[in-house]
Parts: C-alpha cells; structure tokens; sequence
C-alpha cells in the first residue's frame, strides 16, 4: 500500500478517513432524501397538490311574509291544485274567468294572483289557469296564446319526471319592466305576468 494511502503506518490516512466519511454521510443523506420523497409524495402523500372540496353553498328558498287568502268556498279539483305560495309570493285572491271558456273552450278558467305583500307597493304576479277537455284542445289553446304574445325571448319543455308534458315560452309584457311566461303542462294552461326579473323563477318554481 503507498505511503499517501496509509500514511506510512499501515493504517489508512487521515485523508482516506475523510473520504469515507464524505461517502457514508452522502449515501446517508441520499437515504434519507429519498425517505423524505416517498413519505411526501407516495404514503401518506402530504405534499401531494390536491383540490380542496368545494363546499356548496345553497341558498334557502324564499318564503311568504304573509298568509294565503282569497280562495272561493266552493273550489273545483282544478284551483285546489293551484298552491298557496309560491317562493315569496302568497296568494290572495282567485276569481273565476269565463273569457278562456268563451273564447277558446276551456272547461274553467280562473284569475290568480300572488303577491309577496298587502298593499299597492307589493310584488306581484297575475296567473291566468285554465283546463281543458284532453291534449289535443289544450295544445290548440297554448298555441294561439304564444302566437298572440309577441316574439320569444325563451322557450323549452316542460318536464314531468324526466318526460315531456307541455312547453313554455317567454314573451315581452305590455308594460316596461314586465314579461310574460305561457306554458302548457298536460290539459292546463296557464300564463303569469309580472316583473321579468321574477315571473321566470316564479313559473319554474309553480308545480302545476
């Protein structure tokens, strides 16, 4: 063995000692890098970069201020179906109109209206209803109701447990600020008019 190796005494030299320990402490090092990496990345994956859940947030459903009203003593299966509430609005009053029988021959028709307060400052919306004798008369009524509304701005399906009962469309109020949703659903008919930014979650939420 030479003399740089050993030092001149058979033993290692200080500088084969300190090459030693650069390896060992390497290799050590090494190992425990790859430790670190497993543990972060394979079990239990801390460091792994996961979505967090998203949590959903649901808003709850409006409800009235104020209590239903205005429903004739003597009602026929058709205004019975008609709801007490629909989101924030109650209902208020239902009267019978003949101008669906007369004109279109519906076998009832009734004015309805909800309001979400008493008073001329009250949110509201005016639900014509109407029934007919079978599809076939109901379609022909819908019909004539969309074409005399005006031009569209919104249309579908109306759907009862994933299958197509009726349609619906939307239609531009009379007056400024207002729309009108018409739609079919089986042998009813029924339109509501009030404020646009309304009468469309008003429809969707109505579950006749």
């Amino acid at each position: 063995m030479s003399q740089a190796r050993t030092g001149g005494t058979g033993r290692p030299s200080p500088e084969v000692f300190r090459r030693r320990r650069i390896v060992v402490a390497s290799a050590a090092g090494a190992l425990v890098l790859v430790i670190v990496l497993l543990t972060a990345f394979v079990w239990p994956g801390f460091a792994r970069d996961e979505p967090e859940p998203q949590a959903t947030v649901t808003a709850p459903v409006p409800t009235p201020t104020i209590s239903p009203s205005g429903r004739p003593e003597d009602q026929t299966a058709f205004v019975k179906a008609q709801p007490d509430s629909v989101l924030a609005l109650a209902l208020r009053s239902v009267t019978e109109d003949t101008s669906w029988e007369d004109d279109a021959d519906a076998v009832e028709s009734w004015q309805l209206v909800y309001a979400d307060a008493d008073g001329e400052g009250a949110t509201t919306v005016q639900v014509h209803a109407g029934q007919w004798e079978d599809d076939a008369a109901a379609t022909g009524a819908y019909d004539a109701l969309v074409k005399a509304a005006g031009e569209p701005t919104g249309e579908g399906e109306v759907a009862v447990d994933g299958q197509a009962t009726g349609a619906y469309v939307v239609t531009p109020g009379s007056t400024e600020g207002t729309a009108v949703v018409t739609w079919r659903n089986g042998t009813a008919v029924l339109q509501a008019t009030g404020p646009a930014d309304l009468v469309e979650d008003f429809y969707s939420a109505y579950p006749l």
